[in-house]
């Protein structure tokens, strides 16, 4: 399996270096360009006009790979392609999360040059019934049980299993989105973190085959969620040569939410949404440092009558930014960051498997 996996990152790379440079100048002619929030770092307005919805290239290779390599390996090895097969699920989180709530975002901020996008309530709205979607299929198809790290243990959430990955997928997908904004940031996380998490599911399926073949049919879908995540690690480094600094090209929404769905829907097929917490810890924060500038804000203006920041700006990688650190510093930590975790994670399931 793991040679049909560095053929998925390494076809996925080569689909976005031949796209892309086509793919550009078709961007700038329909005027697809980035509008900078004025409120954002003065340093970023030099970025206006940059074309943007670069993701959707990131998206078409990873869904284009891993659907050609799941099906002529699923052909071969004899799996069944019914609504159990973890393809479609995959292809619903992460395709879904782009079409209804990225796609229509950067469209209305790029064509119409609204920065607002898509109304909050619009995109809560399309964020929760996707969530609840896959939360319910989860619930039926994969079990309402999620591992516990290091302890060789599970938690069994019940009922309760669907409200709270509904908010998991909403969380998440806005996380990513969030994260996207320094030049070549969640892209380079994408690469190392979904690494991890093939790694991961490659070294529990190989567990499962070596403990009993017959019980390793259980795990016939973790393959094709590994294909897919070294398709999106091997698309995301394609993309890393036009998104690094300067960037020639951003993500958008459309990849970031494609990035997003993509992350939480591998930890819930395989039951590992705790490693989010190690793996995607960087675009975590993103939103945790949003909700704790808001938080800390309101509070200081209700009992001072003028609001106070805890950051200079969030999320908080604007805070490096406005800091002093350069955009390629502030992607180097952050990858650092996110590789050391990692680590952390694939050592963290080796007491269950």
């Amino acid at each position: 399996m793991f040679i049909q996996c560095v053929f998925a990152a390494v076809a996925a790379m080569a689909i976005v270096l031949l796209v892309m440079p086509k793919f550009l100048p078709y961007l700038k002619k329909l005027k697809f360009g980035q509008t900078i929030y004025d409120l954002g770092p003065q340093a970023h307005l030099a970025k206006q006009g940059t074309p943007n919805m670069g993701g959707a290239v990131t998206a078409f290779a990873t869904v284009l790979v891993t659907v050609v390599v799941s099906v002529v390996l699923g052909v071969k090895q004899g799996w069944h392609f019914g609504i159990t097969n973890a393809l479609w699920p995959m292809l619903f989180i992460s395709v879904g999360s782009m079409a209804l709530f990225g796609f229509p975002d950067d469209y209305i901020k790029d064509v119409k040059k609204d920065h607002e996008g898509l109304k909050p309530k619009q995109k809560l709205m399309g964020q929760m019934a996707v969530g609840l979607i896959f939360s319910l299929y989860c619930y039926f198809y994969v079990g309402s049980d999620v591992i516990l790290p290091f302890t060789g243990h599970t938690w069994n959430l019940g009922v309760f299993y669907i409200p709270i990955m509904t908010v998991l997928v909403m969380f998440i997908t806005n996380s990513a989105n969030l994260q996207d904004g320094v030049d070549g940031i969640l892209s380079s996380v994408t690469a190392v973190g979904m690494t991890a998490y093939g790694l991961i599911v490659l070294f529990i399926y190989n567990a499962m085959v070596q403990l009993n073949a017959d019980a390793a049919r259980v795990f016939d879908w973790f393959p094709i969620i590994a294909i897919m995540c070294f398709a999106l690690v091997g698309a995301s480094l394609g993309f890393l040569r036009y998104n690094h600094h300067p960037a020639k090209i951003f993500m958008g929404d459309t990849g970031s939410m494609f990035i997003g769905g993509t992350m939480v829907g591998v930890a819930m097929l395989t039951k590992l949404q705790f490693l989010l917490l190690p793996i995607c810890f960087t675009c975590i924060m993103s939103s945790v440092s949003v909700m704790m500038q808001t938080t800390y804000f309101k509070i200081t203006k209700k009992k001072y009558g003028q609001g106070r920041r805890i950051f200079k700006m969030a999320p908080i990688h604007h805070h490096f930014e406005l800091s002093g650190m350069k955009e390629n510093q502030i992607v180097l930590m952050y990858v650092i960051v996110t590789a050391i975790l990692s680590v952390i994670a694939i050592v963290s399931v080796s007491a269950f498997y």
